[in-house]
């Protein structure tokens, strides 16, 4: 039996099965996620004609690195390489693009991963309960789309700060959003408020930062769709050296677990910020990288598997965002030889990819990594979702300049340093897997027995590997319940 689906609900499996087949909803498995060419030629006849964004049920069928927005079917996965001209270090960085999801963001996926094996073993029920999203931005935007998608009842709950992107899109979406005083780093004031809205049965809450099926999500497919970009480079001594991922939730970082036993040198950092430097230094505070909550070590980080920590000061986000989408930044950067289909690229990378593309340069430097050294990190989402951000920055600072532009290569990118960059020693990881003892065990009811198994490398291994054989069963089980075989 799984460690994450507690029972089967027969009937509630039924009466779901029924509402799918007059919707005509068919839900893909993980491993057609992973592989999307294993699709049947029936629905992706039909995927040209639906718009990526759309609410349309075929979207399910869109949540996979692999979307070519051309041809509306798909392709390879979708990255990007930031050129050595940008980056100022000799090892190769490229991070996975999340724009290309129906969203425009990766966390669909994790939300994906929550939500289905809830609903294809009866635990969620949508003629009868609601589906509550925590989050601190792109999850709870994932989380209603796919509720939209499955004919359920979403809940979006994300602090007050938010970029106004967020709230306006969750509004036209349908979905009902709660507010939560803070910022991005305000985490225990969202689960203060899911534990009030416990309190009423129909609630069921998708904790992403305790939620399993979000780092199975990730370790079955975005850890794939890494090593397939690494196997497309041919390089003759190449490396895959490291992944870099914005702790957050602790979902994505789950794709580092996949490619150590790969890779068994590579390098998984945790990037965080430097305002909020909760895995760095137990800190605190809040900070303007969205999308990257913290204050706390969540339930489902494996720490044992992370080997280093980048804290990233969020005015050197803030800096970078400017520099790679005001038109005087693209013209800076045309000056410095950057080839033009590159920097037009460069709007593919929101604050949190910001962030996790100047952690890649400190593990370079830190480990000093040549031109054989292959880092990949994840480009969450893209400007699209923070062009207020950038208008505000213009009101606060003035027209953006040349000089502007050239400062704001030197100091956050070419001159990043090694600097609030930590390795960590065996027992550094346990200090920090401690930690999840106070949030998780004495404030959210979590036991003890659990958070000592969790050290154990069986734990992690057991759950991300054997889980998704028993999601994808289930899920193959209700779409036959529908009347679809795929």
């Amino acid at each position: 039996m799984s460690n994450v689906i507690k029972k089967i609900y027969p009937q509630a499996i039924k009466q779901t099965a029924a509402r799918c087949r007059e919707r005509v909803i068919i839900i893909p498995t993980f491993k057609q996620m992973r592989n999307p060419e294993t699709i049947p030629a029936s629905i992706k006849s039909k995927l040209p004609k639906v718009g990526l964004w759309d609410v349309n049920p075929l979207n399910l069928f869109r949540i996979t690195w692999k979307n070519d927005v051309r041809s509306g079917l798909y392709g390879g996965v979708n990255y990007l390489e930031i050129p050595k001209e940008i980056t100022g270090v000799k090892a190769r960085i490229i991070g996975l693009v999340g724009k290309y999801f129906p969203t425009g963001a990766h966390k669909v996926g994790a939300a994906f991963g929550c939500l289905v094996p809830r609903l294809v073993s009866g635990e969620f029920d949508p003629m009868k309960h609601k589906a509550v999203w925590p989050s601190t931005g792109n999850y709870c935007r994932g989380g209603a789309f796919n509720s939209a998608l499955l004919g359920c009842t979403a809940v979006a709950i994300l602090p007050e700060e938010m970029s106004k992107e967020r709230f306006d899109w969750l509004k036209e979406i349908g979905a009902e959003v709660i507010t939560t005083p803070g910022c991005e780093s305000n985490v225990k004031e969202i689960y203060d408020k899911c534990w009030e809205l416990k309190k009423d049965p129909k609630n069921i809450i998708f904790n992403q930062f305790d939620e399993f099926g979000n780092p199975i999500w990730h370790y079955n497919i975005t850890g794939p769709a890494i090593e397939e970009v690494f196997q497309s480079l041919k390089m003759e001594n190449g490396r895959a050296s490291a992944f870099i991922s914005a702790t957050g939730s602790a979902g994505t970082i789950a794709a580092g677990d996949y490619l150590k036993k790969l890779y068994p040198h590579l390098k998984v950092v945790a990037t965080e910020a430097l305002q909020c430097p909760t895995l760095l230094m137990n800190g605190f505070g809040g900070h303007r990288i969205e999308g990257i909550g913290d204050k706390h070590v969540p339930w489902v980080h494996n720490v044992r598997n992370t080997d280093a920590v980048a804290a990233i000061d969020d005015e050197d986000c803030m800096r970078v965002l400017r520099l790679f989408n005001e038109d005087e930044g693209r013209k800076y950067l045309e000056s410095i030889k950057v080839p033009s289909t590159k920097y037009e690229e460069l709007s593919l990378l929101g604050i949190s990819s910001i962030a996790n593309l100047l952690a890649a340069i400190k593990a370079a430097k830190y480990f000093e990594m040549n031109e054989n050294d292959v880092i990949f990190t994840i480009f969450t989402d893209s400007a699209d979702m923070y062009r207020s951000r950038v208008k505000e920055l213009e009101q606060e600072r003035g027209k953006y300049t040349l000089i502007e532009a050239a400062k704001d290569h030197a100091a956050p990118i070419l001159h990043q340093s090694i600097d609030y960059f930590k390795e960590l020693t065996y027992y550094e990881r346990k200090a920090i897997h401690n930690l999840k003892y106070y949030t998780w065990v004495e404030q959210q009811g979590k036991t003890y027995e659990e958070i000592l198994a969790q050290w154990n490398p069986d734990y992690w291994e057991s759950l991300f590997e054997e889980e998704v054989v028993y999601f994808d069963k289930l899920i193959e089980e209700f779409n036959r319940e529908v009347g679809y075989a795929v």
